[in-house]
């Protein structure tokens, strides 16, 4: 059985105090025998402190990307090596925003996976379509382009050691989210894809929704069979709304 997770994504959003209010009403209100796995992923300013927070919690620290570069002349950047050293478990790479707006390749961010993995960090590779190809019918091509990308250069042992996330950027803050039907056959397409490569790996691999995942929503995308839980954006932010979605991911 694949055991959930559920991922808060803060983006760039928080304050040391909101930070602390937050994880606090997280923890408070954490489930004794929680049936998924927590990550929740600061901006990198506040890792080290919100990871003192977590400390001897169920919850897991981690990052919003890493440098694909180990080390180096990389002004600004961060390295997964630096990641690891502040206690982090987990880092997404290749979200949609870093892909549209930073104009991330396919080719970086298999990088970046890579990096990740080589320092022992669980990679959360993110993949999705834009409004303009689901329209074209061109969201089988996409994401499997960009998960083809990381097969090539790492390999299916290492993909499955990670977690995939699909994210229908049309989806993302638009307040619009695909129908569990729309996730299921996207989730089941990237199951098959990976099944070319090793079935065994794909049966095992984690693949998780993100786009506009709320309390409201969450179980009847989580009941999807190929849904393994959620990359959470704005109703991370929210400690109720974000313990709902854990629930709703596995119930104790």
């Amino acid at each position: 059985m694949r055991r959930p997770i559920v991922a808060g994504n803060w983006k760039m959003h928080g304050s040391r105090g909101e930070n602390a209010r937050l994880i606090e009403e997280i923890l408070s209100g954490y489930p004794v025998n929680a049936g998924a796995d927590c990550v929740v992923c600061p901006p990198f300013v506040y890792l080290q402190e919100v990871g003192r927070m977590l400390r001897d919690s169920p919850i897991a620290l981690g990052a919003q990307d890493t440098c694909a570069d180990v080390h180096g002349a990389f002004t600004g950047e961060v390295s997964a090596a630096m990641l690891k050293d502040v206690g982090c478990k987990y880092v997404l790479v290749g979200h949609s925003e870093r892909r549209l707006i930073y104009r991330e390749s396919d080719q970086l961010i298999a990088r970046k996976f890579a990096a990740a993995h080589a320092k022992a960090l669980v990679p959360v590779l993110c993949i999705g379509e834009q409004l303009s190809d689901r329209e074209a019918s061109r969201t089988e091509e996409v994401v499997g382009r960009q998960l083809d990308v990381v097969l090539e250069l790492c390999g299916p042992e290492v993909l499955g050691q990670g977690v995939v996330a699909y994210e229908p950027v049309w989806a993302i803050g638009t307040g619009r989210n695909a129908t569990p039907q729309q996730a299921q056959e996207v989730h089941a397409f990237i199951r098959a894809r990976i099944a070319a490569r090793d079935a065994r790996i794909a049966a095992d691999t984690r693949i998780l929704y993100g786009g506009s995942v709320k309390a409201g929503n969450a179980a009847e995308l989580f009941a999807m069979p190929d849904v393994d839980g959620g990359l959470i954006g704005g109703a991370s932010l929210k400690a109720d709304e974000f313990l709902a979605i854990l629930a709703a991911a596995g119930p104790g």
